[in-house]
């Protein structure tokens, strides 16, 4: 199990156990935690993008051009925001901090 914080967009923290493989989104979602996801994980908005702290984003796996191109559509991007629903918990991860933007743009169609 991994402790991962979520950091509301008012500074709120909250900290919750998540298993390996699971996504940042199904944790978020699992508790509560008000990241969309409107396309389910489909990788078709950016409804979940977080922003990942800077000292944990390297420690990720690199996005894939797929989830850059949906990035750019994500509202206050960073360079470490990702996609909630791409970013799968692994052991090295326990401790993950991600922050959650004040909005998000849902271009699905």
């Amino acid at each position: 199990m991994a402790k991962i914080t979520f950091i509301e967009p008012d500074g709120k923290r909250l900290e919750f156990q998540a298993g390996p493989g699971d996504t940042l989104l199904e944790v978020a979602q699992e508790n509560g935690i008000d990241l969309e996801g409107s396309c389910e994980g489909c990788m078709a908005c950016s409804t979940c993008h977080v922003i990942v702290d800077g000292n944990w984003f390297s420690r990720l796996e690199p996005p894939s051009d797929d989830e850059k191109d949906m990035l750019d559509l994500a509202y206050g991007l960073t360079p470490t925001s990702r996609l909630g629903c791409q970013v799968e918990i692994t052991d090295g991860l326990d401790g993950l901090v991600v922050a959650l933007p004040s909005e998000h743009r849902n271009m699905q169609g």
